[in-house]
């Protein structure tokens, strides 16, 4: 009786048929308007081939240089810390949490949990941070999400040229929101972003914002070579699998905001990733944050589902270990005894920290809020909190490196900035 149930799922033929013949159709008017926008950017190979040379290193510090960008010489710091090896060791970090039987440890890289943090709004951060790792034997995240207005950053004096540079100098991923998300004033029915507080799902790209979401993205893609970014609408979702099945080599990672809260929102992503994936087998999307409400049971079973669809190496899953103090959780919000109960079984998880540990943040003058991300920087200038805002940052770097000392404690292995700490020391 249940084989017999289990194959009433089979998906004739005849359905993949009809789903080609509609995005085929020549008269497809919303297959049209796809290709309407993407015309003026060229073909998907002029396209990538634009995105290849406006993210080269060399091109990004002749801008900075051209411009006169006051981000040049921290960038050369860095680089002159990366190559004369200013960040410790995995070797020696794992020494000074373990003591002297750190060499004997096995652990399964496999398994590997990615360290990551966000929001990075500001290039300095980055700098403080670095310093600060340098200073402390501490260790730098291998992926960073940001979530500053594009085209506030754009015009920063590079702010945002260096922040491409300083990730390909660190050997870390990064994604950029675009201004297209919903609090661009898309969603008549939204007064502002904290009225999308706690309506995950809800923000949305209505009408024809979605294509305006793919016009952004080409722009930065072609302009600043920006690799990644932030997807929050079913629609965009299914616009960035037709952009790459297309050929332009663009990816995102979807946010927490989707509310994929149970495995079959999962499996749906992930079969529409499937469906238009390309013959190598990859695909646009490279991950997806959680919801914040997922148990363990849920991502185990996200994890047969990405493994037999053979997305293991594709698709990371990006879940909060920590978040932001105020204006989207009920606090206190720490997952991280849940993460290395988990995290010797899945592979390919980030452990993203939104926020500082609890007992921290809940001491601070200013705690982290979500609606800070949302801030303009003159207005946060003005207000006297930059420095207050950049504690918030740190405080989310130090949340990092106490998952980084829980997941060597227990014997797990974590990815840092590639870059900046070596295997072994010298």
């Amino acid at each position: 009786m249940t084989e017999e149930l289990r194959e009433r799922l089979r998906i004739p033929e005849a359905n993949l048929d009809a789903i080609n013949a509609l995005l085929l159709d020549p008269s497809s008017r919303v297959v049209d308007a796809l290709l309407e926008v993407i015309r003026p950017y060229g073909t998907p190979e002029e396209i990538n081939r634009k995105a290849e040379s406006a993210r080269a290193l060399p091109a990004l510090l002749a801008r900075l240089e051209a411009m006169q960008s006051p981000y040049l010489d921290d960038l050369r710091w860095l680089a002159e810390q990366r190559d004369r090896g200013a960040f410790i060791s995995i070797a020696d970090y794992r020494r000074r949490i373990l003591g002297p039987g750190a060499g004997s440890r096995t652990f399964t890289e496999d398994l590997a949990v990615t360290l990551e943090i966000s929001a990075l709004q500001y290039f300095p951060w980055l700098i403080s941070e670095a310093r600060q790792a340098i200073a402390g034997g501490e260790l730098m995240p291998s992926r960073f999400i940001r979530v500053r207005r594009m085209k506030e950053s754009e015009a920063d004096g590079g702010d945002m040229l260096a922040l491409a540079a300083a990730m390909q100098i660190i050997g870390a991923s990064y994604v950029e929101t675009l201004d297209t998300r919903g609090t661009d004033g898309s969603n008549v029915h939204l007064g502002g972003p904290e009225t999308i507080t706690g309506y995950f799902g809800g923000i949305g790209q209505p009408n024809g914002h979605a294509l305006k979401w793919v016009d952004e993205f080409l722009y930065y893609f072609t302009n600043y070579g920006t690799p990644q970014v932030l997807n929050i609408n079913p629609g965009t979702v299914l616009l960035g699998y037709l952009l790459y099945k297309l050929g332009v080599n663009v990816e995102f990672k979807i946010s927490v905001f989707m509310g994929n809260d149970n495995p079959y929102a999962v499996l749906w992503t992930l079969i529409g990733a499937k469906l238009f994936s390309r013959p190598d087998g990859t695909s646009p999307l490279i991950g997806f944050n959680f919801s914040n409400s997922v148990n363990n049971q849920t991502i185990e079973l996200c994890a047969e589902a990405r493994r037999a669809l053979d997305f293991e190496t594709v698709v990371r899953f990006e879940h909060h270990i920590t978040e932001t103090w105020k204006s989207i959780v009920r606090q206190p919000y720490n997952r991280r005894e849940e993460l290395l109960e988990i995290a010797g079984r899945v592979a390919n998880i980030s452990a993203k920290h939104e926020g500082g540990d609890p007992e921290v943040e809940q001491t601070r003058e200013h705690p982290s809020d979500v609606l800070d991300y949302f801030r303009e920087k003159a207005e946060v200038e003005s207000s006297g909190q930059m420095a207050l805002l950049e504690r918030n940052y740190l405080d989310k770097h130090a949340a990092v490196n106490q998952t980084a000392r829980a997941l060597t404690e227990h014997g797990l292995a974590f990815v840092a900035a590639r870059n900046l700490h070596r295997e072994a020391s010298g």
